[in-house]
């Protein structure tokens, strides 16, 4: 009657089914349908709806009094929608004009079945639709996706939580790992890892908040460790020179996982943690050398640095003498200033005009028109900078200049003492202080709190105007004071040896002078008086020494002096580096150490015994075994000299010198046991494999490879390879080949051949003489000829080499024609070749 739709995802609230039987009347009345078309989609009105199209061919008009919608889950089992518990609260039944419905909320896998209507007319008949509506319900479908399931440590990954289920409000969804809920934030379809740890490792699902039964497929993650941070550099932008003013940003790039944390430095000035470092305006203080340093948990690493320049800072004026200037007195003016790079250029201004150049204004003889503002210009190549001005100001000198002491009596250190100068001038003097010739100050006074030993001497003032100066009379301050300038000399001054005698002096400064010496050896009393003598002297002796020297008004210690007495060398001792295990091929170095006074200069070394080398360092590079022994080295010094204990220096090396011996050593038979050695030098030993050409997998490891009874099928060419973990080396090939039949077989048929010559060699001969008996009458041409068949017979009998093996057994045969036939069953030989033959007759002895 009609067809069936499907839909492929269950439908959760607020989402509704219903189904509508729409009537073309405007009656009420409600007719059969065939259905049409069943469409399950969302729609505006947050509903599903099934909607039944009236076909005009089946069109029966009735009136209905009652509707009800049946559910039909199985052919055995139809229940009425209204009657079932499973759709209690669930259905909603209407029936009015042109509209006969049934609304199913929360539709679930259990609604799935044939839903029929029937209409209950007025007349007591009954009408259905008995094609009825098929409901089938699947289950919803979760799926996680990532872009990847196999990451290193420290990478980015995203999971995306997708499902095919219809909802009109945006779903929660939740999140887990290795089947426990995940420690992120739940809600949203993306689970965002920023930085993947080795913890994050595991299998990842999700669900939807209030479907939590529908567990999604989930994705295994593997993660990879990190590393440390490498490739550590830093980037100046902006990248061309920088001028005082720019704006600068330092940028570090490493390569790390996980990605390092980045700390700037300047020297060794912690600045800040980040990426990048600016500096906006960027001043002189700002040069400098700068690095970043990147750092994960795997390690960390710095990078190199950068210099800033600046146009001239800091300018100012010096002049010299720095005092007042007197008509006639010569005067030079200098120009200083700090700038990046230096200045090299500099002008003169008096008054603002340009009156010079150069970093130093000289004025020979200068006069009255001099005085005036002074101003200096320095430039680099970024900029320049005006000095602040100076005055120079020409005076000239006053009369009947006097000074006056208060108070007038005994002046003890930390007293406060005035001195006051007086003078006749005009125009009225500029006052100035000096004691002995060093200027002190200006003014009608000069004040001296708190006074010190230092301030003894003789003071005067000097009254100045634009006329010229006059000095007053010098008067003496004499200040009582405790000791102080406490010093130590040592005598002799020059070198001392041990053994020497040595004196230590001890000097101060103090009013009254001081009487009273203490001596002090690293803190520890050690003796008074202004002399400490030491008599043979030796290396114990050496330390820092102070005297404390005091009188009436205070103590004072000196600084320490170092007594440092000589002594040839001791503790002589060897270091390798590296430390660790040496490989032919690396650089080494050994290092001399030794304790002396003076410090060792002159260093030799050996190598068992033998000198090999001078200097405090010896080097080997690309070392080899050759290299490998007990090394020592001999410190001296002007005072003597000593050896330093042996070191071993073992040098590792992989296999060399690979080759193959055969025991035994001579030829091999049939029945032998064989023995291959493989000899190898290396260091650590090498293990051996044992290889024969021609098969893909080893025959045998070990030093020695053995072969008991060889046979033929042994035969072949055999090689061992030696190997550590350094390297490997094969040797050349040797070839196993059988020579001759078992050795028993030989001996056997050699002690045969051997009895059977002997015997054939007497008779032989007894038929020989009993010939010549019997023929002594005959001519000599035939004794000759039976001589020589004779002698013929012996040799062939005893050189088998020239026979065929048939020949072999063929004479020892005509010897010993009885033999058990077994005999010459086992000694019987299949193309012997003479080489085998000969063998059997030169190996006769079996002893």
């Amino acid at each position: 009657m009609g067809d069936i739709a499907t839909s492929e995802c269950l439908l959760f609230p607020p989402v509704e089914f219903v189904v509508n039987l729409m009537s073309p009347f405007s009656s009420g009345v409600c007719c059969t349908a065939s259905i049409l078309h069943l469409d399950l989609s969302d729609s505006n009105s947050q509903k599903t709806e099934l909607q039944i199209n009236i076909s005009s061919m089946d069109l029966c008009v009735f009136q209905v009094s009652a509707v009800e919608w049946l559910h039909e889950k199985s052919p055995e089992k139809e229940v009425r929608v209204s009657q079932d518990p499973a759709f209690e609260g669930r259905v909603e039944l209407q029936a009015d004009a042109g509209n006969c419905s049934l609304l199913l909320r929360d539709v679930n896998e259990s609604d799935a079945g044939l839903f029929r209507f029937v209409l209950g007319t007025g007349s007591g008949r009954n009408w259905t639709n008995a094609q009825g509506i098929r409901l089938e319900v699947t289950d919803a479908e979760v799926e996680v996706k990532t872009q990847s399931d196999n990451v290193t440590e420290g990478d980015w990954i995203v999971f995306i939580c997708g499902s095919c289920i219809p909802s009109m409000t945006v779903p929660t969804y939740i999140w887990k790992k290795d089947g426990h809920l995940h420690s992120q934030r739940h809600g949203e379809n993306l689970l965002d890892l920023e930085s993947v740890g080795l913890e994050d490792r595991g299998q990842y699902s999700c669900t939807m908040s209030g479907h939590e039964g529908l567990n999604s497929t989930s994705v295994n993650i593997t993660v990879r460790p990190g590393y440390p941070p490498k490739s550590i550099s830093v980037s100046i932008s902006p990248s061309g020179e920088i001028v005082e003013g720019d704006s600068v940003i330092l940028s570090c790039n490493s390569d790390a996982k996980p990605p390092a944390e980045i700390s700037w430095y300047k020297g060794k000035t912690f600045l800040q943690s980040g990426d990048t470092y600016s500096i906006s305006n960027i001043k002189s203080e700002a040069s400098g050398n700068y690095y970043c340093s990147a750092r994960n948990k795997y390690g960390s690493q710095s990078s190199a640095a950068v210099n800033v320049m600046y146009p001239p800072k800091s300018v100012s004026v010096s002049i010299n003498p720095s005092g007042e200037i007197v008509s006639g007195d010569s005067v030079t003016l200098n120009c200083s200033s700090d700038s990046n790079p230096p200045a090299l250029n500099f002008s003169w201004f008096k008054e603002g005009k340009s009156v010079g150049s150069g970093r130093i204004f000289s004025i020979s003889n200068i006069s009255s028109d001099h005085s005036g503002e002074y101003k200096c210009r320095s430039r680099n190549k970024h900029g320049e900078k005006n000095s602040d001005t100076v005055m120079l100001n020409v005076m000239y000198p006053p009369k009947s200049v006097s000074v006056s002491i208060s108070p007038s009596g005994e002046i003890v250190s930390g007293d406060s003492v005035t001195l006051n100068c007086s003078s006749d001038s005009k125009p009225p003097a500029e006052i100035s202080w000096f004691k002995g010739g060093t200027f002190l100050g200006s003014g009608d006074t000069y004040s001296i709190s708190n006074i010190k030993s230092e301030a003894s001497g003789n003071y005067y003032c000097s009254a100045r105007n634009k006329h010229g100066s006059q000095s007053s009379a010098a008067v003496t301050v004499n200040v009582m004071y405790p000791p102080k300038s406490v010093s130590v000399s040592i005598n002799p001054s020059g070198e001392i040896v041990s053994g020497d005698s040595v004196t230590l002096n001890c000097s101060s400064d103090s009013n009254p002078p001081a009487l009273n010496f203490s001596w002090f050896k690293e803190g520890k009393s050690v003796g008074s008086g202004r002399i400490f003598s030491i008599s043979n002297i030796s290396s114990d002796h050496s330390g820092e020494y102070k005297c404390r020297s005091r009188n009436k008004h205070g103590e004072k210690n000196s600084d320490t002096v170092m007594l440092n007495v000589m002594y040839p060398p001791k503790s002589v001792s060897v270091s390798i580096n590296p430390s660790g295990e040496i490989v032919s091929g690396d650089s080494v170095t050994l290092n001399c150490s030794s304790d002396s006074n003076p410090p060792a200069l002159n260093f030799s070394w050996f190598k068992e015994g033998k000198s090999v080398g001078s200097g405090r360092i010896f080097s080997i590079s690309n070392i080899s075994s050759d290299h490998s022994g007990e090394y020592k080295c001999r410190s001296r010094n002007k005072h003597g000299e000593k050896n330093s204990d042996t070191v071993m220096l073992n040098v590792m090396y992989p296999p060399k010198s690979v080759s193959v011996s055969i025991s035994p050593s001579g030829e091999i038979v049939s029945g032998d046991s064989v023995t291959l050695n493989c000899s190898s030098d290396s260091n650590p030993p090498a293990e051996i494999s044992w290889f024969k050409e021609d098969e893909t997998s080893a025959v045998g490891s070990g030093q020695s490879f053995s072969i008991s009874s060889f046979n033929s099928s042994f035969s072949g060419r055999f090689y061992c390879e030696a190997q550590n973990k350094y390297g490997s080396q094969r040797s050349a090939s040797v070839s196993l080949t059988v020579k001759g039949v078992q050795r028993a077989a030989l001996h056997t048929v050699s002690g045969i051949v051997a009895g059977c010559g002997g015997l054939i060699f007497i008779i032989s001969i007894i038929i020989f003489i009993m010939s010549r008996m019997r023929r002594e009458g005959e001519t000599e041409d035939v004794n000759q000829k039976q001589t020589a068949d004779a002698s013929d017979d012996t040799y062939a009998a005893l050189d088998p080499a020239s026979r065929t093996s048939a020949d072999i057994y063929s004479t020892i045969a005509s010897v010993q024609s009885r033999a058990p036939d077994d005999t010459y069953t086992a000694l019987e030989l299949q193309s012997r070749s003479s080489e085998y033959e000969t063998l059997a007759v030169t190996s006769a002895d079996p002893h």
